[in-house]
């Protein structure tokens, strides 16, 4: 049987589980994906905590949206796909798993110049970071302030708007400044004083905002220096971001994405899957446990521990 990360109470890592699953069954339209890397990202752990609101748990839940693997099987009308090539996933419900039964239109093909491990890396933070420029209308001239630009959505964005001709400074611990440096931002420390270091590292005004810190240092920086509150935006602080007049995608904003925010977070992952394969994007890597050691991840997570994307491999 297969096997599977689960959970049937909120609390502490210590309530997920690895439990036998039913073997999955491509249905209409679907691929069976033997997992070979699952990506962990911060959702995960704020899901299972109850920090972010979810209907009650009927059912065993499952967990983990990001992944990637070998397809073993395929359901009626997938067409684009054989047993045996290497996908990458996006949108699923429980990569944290050894096999899942997933949407045809949710995979994207691997290159063999792409590891699991990046693979497993791109869809949250990369499809994130990538639809929140486009949202943002980043590009050439602007001056971009990533807030939290060592996380794996900061450094996504740091690299596609360098890509797209604008200068960025990144918020990020000392001890991180040589990641944003490489690259392409300028590094600033966190701390007081923020607002002052961000105008000195760069000659012009900042012109767009970008929050993956939540706190209100971040907010309360970007409000200060970006004239056009449209041009600021949260991940993080999605329920009180009207109250600052600036933009949420996601981060538990009460306003969904649009069809077309969706689309590009989509369009991102399959960018990113190019650029790596070309050597011009950067997964961070970080810890790799094997899929039992859920609850360790999740710890390193919620510890801010983490350098780099952590993956579970069953």
């Amino acid at each position: 049987m297969a096997r599977a990360i689960v959970y049937t109470e909120l609390g502490s890592p210590d309530v997920l589980q690895l439990v036998e699953i039913p073997d999955p069954v491509a249905g209409p339209g679907e691929v069976v994906v033997r997992i070979e890397a699952a990506g962990v990202n911060p959702l995960d752990a704020k899901r299972r905590s109850g920090r972010r609101p979810m209907p009650p748990i009927t059912e065993p839940r499952r967990v983990g949206f990001d992944g990637a693997g070998v397809v073993e099987s395929l359901g009626d009308g997938v067409t684009g796909f054989a047993v045996g090539d290497r996908v990458a996933i996006r949108d699923a419900v429980g990569t944290y798993a050894t096999h899942i039964a997933i949407a045809a239109d949710r995979l994207y093909p691997l290159p063999d110049s792409v590891t699991a491990a990046e693979a497993a890396g791109l869809a949250i933070p990369v499809g994130t970071a990538y639809q929140c420029l486009r949202s943002l209308e980043v590009g050439e001239g602007d001056i971009l302030l990533v807030h939290a630009g060592s996380g794996a959505v900061g450094q996504a964005a740091i690299q596609f708007a360098v890509a797209w001709g604008a200068t960025v400074v990144a918020t990020a611990s000392p001890s991180r400044h040589e990641q944003v440096r490489e690259l392409g931002a300028i590094p600033v420390a966190y701390g007081e004083g923020l607002t002052d270091r961000v105008r000195e590292a760069v000659d012009g005004d900042i012109t767009v905002a970008l929050d993956c810190a939540g706190t209100d240092e971040a907010i309360e920086t970007s409000l200060e220096l970006v004239a056009d509150r449209n041009r600021i935006a949260t991940i993080v602080r999605g329920p009180d971001a009207a109250d600052f007049g600036i933009r949420a995608f996601s981060g538990g904003s009460p306003e969904p994405l649009t069809a077309q925010e969706i689309a590009w977070r989509a369009e991102g992952v399959a960018v990113a899957i190019d650029l790596i394969a070309s050597g011009d994007f950067q997964v961070e890597l970080g810890a790799e446990l094997p899929l039992s050691e859920a609850a360790e991840a999740h710890r390193l997570i919620e510890a801010h521990e983490a350098r780099g994307k952590i993956t579970l491999v069953p």
